[in-house]
């Protein structure tokens, strides 16, 4: 692509209009020579410092945001906030031919964005997956490192899930994708909100940081669903300007869920919206997911479906792999699966355990390392509250000593009278919780849910698939 036309209306130069080969903001990675490298200021890396070394290496040009004195460098005002443009542009803007679905939420994401898109499939659309656990171009699936990528991966997979005949993108987005300007020019038909709660203060500071980087959303959609039994929900919902739709389990709003039944194997309602009125079964345990799925059939409603065809869809629609996931034992005992490592999502699933348990619910859980650590003792205290026995262990580490972190999660205990044992690792808590069960014993291991793998301190990653060892101690068991 020819320079021109790459930064055409997003900056201007008086440089030779010279052919660029590629495009990124990553010195790291393979470079082909004359690239177009974007110096994009981090917390901890500042790209302007290698400016000079990416043209010595055959960059054709620079992206600055202050005058380096280079030759061949573009200046304009946001390097961040261009790149993504630039990204979408190279990739011929894919955004423009998909119906894009947006989520955002502390929880809830990647259960709603996985009903929505198996429901559109089955509606009989082509449907592309963008979220937490992998990237999905219809019924092929990819591997993905963060919920939302780094511009040139997004808009690189939204280009492939055009040519491979996709209608729809449904997406998680992040509030630091959001704050950090990496979706850039994204316009979402709609844009769905689950709920707030503390999380990712490590990256905001504030709660109150963290609910303007999730109201970005809602300035780039057409639409908005909001679910209005959240404190935050009611604030964005007064905010927000574009046309907006509620949904609530308890207060009068567009798509409300009434008389509301709760089992060990699912939800029952009554939906309702506009004129319909109509029951509702969904195949996954607690209340939240009351609110996910009605927030699946309000959004999908909103895009013209058959209301009673989406709920004929929802209702058939199986689990999602860590969202409460039951993992075969073959034994007088539970064990789920569940990627809940916030206060409130740890309080929702053991809630939802404990109201159609017979037996003890033991609760396995960590904190992750170089996260927010005002987290950790209200972990605890929301463990101990609803569970009956607690086996504290590491999450993901990272640079932080995982018996440092339990100490900070043991903060949290002196108010109760949970019992507990502490295991710093995970693999070896795992077989403990497992050897140690008793009968009719829920064991919710928490924090990992879909992730198959562990983040050590030093940065050492390992294999670790939840499921596989509960297989391993079943084993040594028998």
């Amino acid at each position: 692509m020819k320079l021109y036309d790459l930064v055409k209306g997003l900056a201007e130069t008086s440089l030779d209009n010279f052919e660029i080969t590629d495009i990124t903001s990553d010195n790291r990675k393979d470079f082909k020579k004359g690239a177009m490298f974007v110096c994009i200021r981090g917390n901890t890396f500042d790209g302007h410092s290698v400016a000079e070394q990416m043209l010595e290496k055959g960059a054709s040009c620079v992206v600055v945001q202050r005058d380096l004195g280079l030759e061949k460098q573009i200046i304009v005002k946001d390097t961040r906030e261009i790149y993504p443009a630039l990204c979408a542009r190279w990739f011929s803007n894919p955004e423009k031919k998909l119906k894009l679905i947006g989520v955002t939420g502390t929880n809830g994401k990647t259960t709603i964005t996985t009903v929505i898109k198996k429901v559109l499939t089955e509606l009989g659309a082509k449907v592309g997956l963008i979220g937490t656990c992998q990237n999905e171009i219809g019924d092929k699936i990819l591997h993905t490192d963060r919920t939302t990528p780094e511009p040139y991966d997004l808009y690189e997979l939204l280009a492939q899930m055009v040519e491979e005949n996709c209608e729809y993108a449904v997406m998680e987005v992040s509030s630091q994708a959001l704050e950090q300007k990496r979706v850039g020019p994204l316009h979402f038909d709609i844009a769905l909100f689950t709920n707030l709660t503390q999380d990712h203060l490590d990256v905001h500071g504030t709660m109150e940081n963290y609910y303007r980087a999730k109201k970005i959303l809602f300035t780039m959609c057409d639409k908005a669903l909001i679910n209005i039994d959240d404190k935050s929900g009611k604030r964005y919902f007064d905010e927000t300007e574009c046309e907006k739709y509620s949904f609530s389990t308890t207060e009068c709003a567009d798509f409300n869920a009434n008389e509301i039944k709760l089992s060990a194997s699912g939800v029952e309602y009554i939906f309702s919206g506009g004129e319909e009125s109509l029951p509702v079964k969904f195949n996954m345990p607690g209340y939240f997911n009351v609110s996910n799925s009605l927030a699946v059939i309000g959004c999908l409603t909103l895009l013209g479906y058959s209301t009673k065809d989406i709920i004929s869809f929802v209702e058939k629609t199986s689990g999602v792999r860590g969202r409460a996931e039951v993992v075969p034992t073959g034994r007088d005992f539970t064990v789920i699966c569940d990627y809940a490592h916030t206060p409130d999502a740890l309080e929702n699933i053991l809630e939802a355990i404990k109201s159609c348990s017979s037996g003890r619910v033991v609760c396995l859980f960590g904190c992750g390392g170089n996260r927010d650590k005002t987290k950790r003792p209200l972990m605890a205290r929301a463990a101990a509250e609803h569970a009956d026995f607690l086996i504290i262990t590491s999450d993901n580490p990272r640079d932080e000593e995982p018996v440092e972190i339990i100490q900070d999660i043991l903060k949290g205990l002196p108010e109760t009278y949970t019992q507990y044992v502490t295991i710093t690792d995970r693999i070896d808590a795992i077989h403990w919780a497992v050897k140690n069960a008793q009968k009719d014993d829920v064991i919710v291991l928490a924090g990992k849910g879909h992730e198959d793998y562990q983040i050590l301190p030093g940065g050492v990653k390992i294999h670790l698939d939840e499921r596989e060892v509960v297989a391993e101690a079943l084993a040594q068991l028998n």
